[in-house]
């Protein structure tokens, strides 16, 4: 299977890490040998038809900053979707930054492999929660394989899960915590007593929170992903307007120490099904399923047939989202033999 990735941010690493990581086991379980043909950054690209040592890529990134310094094969400035052009390959891995204005460059991307005949794997929130439905009719219309595990919940299993695992029932609504970042903040302020102002702070400081925090604090991130599972698993022709989205900004301490008083606990909880699509602080009982502390996610299904099911998984993290990533390619790999 020869990969192109573009975007070589935290998660397009984890991506080569995981090729690195998991060749031998690959190709001894699937008989698939992964070979990263292209990688793309804002500097460029590294190109080499008979495959890029990942390592070297990684290495490349860290010491230089730049994909476009790989050793022999470092082409500066050339255009992503150039790349898409002229390079052989059978899958598009896209993982440049989220963008939730217009969904660019991402969609653009996509929606090029998509028409040249290639399956795509994408962990980008942004072009599915503004045009899922455009993605999804041109994938089905070339024929091709579109796969975003990652999108939702890094690790935690749900998208395939509920395709696949639950795929005699019915679902009829999903109710869960989507954002990491929200999760512990107000996991911190509860044990700690803290003011919100302080743990945003110490959150960005260990890298858990963006230096520009907005769309993770003011619930747009968990809302992007309560579009993708209400269109992927629930069939519901929804976008990123139509979910009512309040954050976690004005979440007081003594709001929290109140709610722990009652038993309770405030966590930032997304539910999609046929009567509401939102985002906003809901109380959650201690000891629930969904007391999950850090950055945990989880999220309820809830089935005609298997009653709730309630998954759990680590929410973001280079690595964690990279493995769904290598699943969607596995499922992809399974279904072309």
């Amino acid at each position: 299977m020869r990969i192109v990735i573009l975007g070589f941010g935290a998660v397009g690493q984890g991506v080569a890490h995981v090729i690195s990581l998991k060749k031998d086991y690959l190709q001894r379980k699937y008989d698939l040998n992964p070979q990263i043909v292209a990688v793309t950054d804002s500097s460029g690209a590294a190109i080499n038809p008979e495959g890029l040592d990942e390592e070297l890529l990684l290495n490349t990134k860290t010491e230089k900053g730049k994909i476009s310094s790989y050793p022999d094969y470092g082409v500066p400035g050339v255009d992503s979707l150039k790349v898409l052009d002229e390079v052989e390959y059978d899958c598009l891995v896209e993982v440049t930054p989220t963008d939730i204005d217009d969904g660019e460059p991402a969609r653009s991307h996509i929606i090029k492999a998509m028409e040249n005949g290639k399956d795509v794997v994408t962990s980008n929130k942004g072009p599915l929660a503004l045009s899922f439905k455009d993605l999804d009719d041109c994938a089905k219309r070339n024929n091709v394989e579109f796969k975003f595990e990652a999108s939702v919940g890094g690790a935690m299993p749900i998208i395939n899960f509920a395709h696949e695992t639950l795929a005699g029932c019915s679902i009829e609504s999903i109710y869960g915590i989507l954002n990491g970042t929200t999760n512990y903040i107000l996991s911190r302020m509860a044990n700690e007593g803290s003011s919100y102002e302080q743990t945003l702070k110490e959150a960005q400081e260990m890298g858990i929170a963006e230096t520009n925090p907005y769309q993770d604090v003011e619930g747009i991130d968990a809302a992007c992903k309560i579009v993708i599972l209400a269109n992927s698993v629930l069939n519901l022709p929804v976008t990123l307007k139509d979910v009512e989205v309040e954050g976690i900004s004005r979440i007081t301490s003594e709001s929290i120490a109140l709610a722990k008083k009652e038993g309770m606990l405030i966590k930032l909880i997304g539910e999609a099904s046929p009567d509401a699509l939102e985002v906003s602080p809901r109380l959650v009982r201690q000891g629930s399923p969904f007391a999950v502390e850090g950055t945990l996610n989880v999220a309820t299904l809830k089935t005609d047939l298997a009653d709730d099911v309630t998954v759990v998984g680590k929410g973001a993290g280079s690595v964690e989202t990279a493995s769904a990533i290598l699943s969607d390619m596995v499922n992809i790999w399974k279904k072309r033999k």
